[in-house]
């Protein structure tokens, strides 16, 4: 039995039905059949936007620091959720956790496995959870004026990545 092929063509879009803008019905049901398939599968199919959880930190600190504050306010609007505690003393977390002694500053946070010490922007915190070094934290010794929450010029200063066993390194300069 012969088919007449032309009948067996349909137009790709309403109103078209010129020879060049023809498929055929099998073409035609193949297209609208995937279509209808990605349509209900549509968030498995395609990775989806839903926005990142956002990352816990705690924060130990002296309950009367200001520019401590003032820090966590920072690293509050990039997006990390703060618990603070407050301590009279924070060398024995500084101790625990092993902040060098030469890197102490005013307040000392704990994000992920990592040491965050004193006023190192949010950005570089951001940087090292998502490259995952190996090394133990960042700190920004001492309080540099131009860090966050500190917010008093343009010094230039860096910060620092160490190691479990006290090494160092310059991890990032800012001003």
């Amino acid at each position: 039995m012969r088919r007449d092929k032309e009948k067996d063509l349909v137009p790709i879009a309403p109103g078209e039905g010129t020879r060049e803008s023809l498929v055929s019905r099998r073409t035609w049901i193949g297209i609208a059949t995937s279509s209808a398939a990605f349509a209900l599968m549509g968030v498995r199919a395609w990775p989806s936007r839903r926005a990142v959880a956002p990352t816990p930190m705690t924060v130990y600190k002296s309950p009367s620091c200001g520019c401590c504050g003032k820090w966590i306010e920072h690293v509050r609007k990039a997006g990390f959720v703060v618990t603070e505690r407050n301590l009279d003393d924070v060398t024995p977390i500084k101790r625990e956790h092993g902040v060098p002694e030469q890197l102490y500053s005013c307040h000392t946070a704990v994000v992920g496995d990592y040491i965050v010490e004193g006023h190192v922007p949010a950005d570089l915190v951001q940087r090292m959870l998502r490259e995952r070094p190996a090394f133990r934290g960042l700190a920004a010794p001492g309080m540099p004026q131009s860090a966050p929450g500190m917010d008093i010029g343009h010094e230039k200063y860096d910060v620092i990545s160490f190691t479990r066993d006290g090494k160092t390194k310059v991890y990032a300069t800012r001003s």
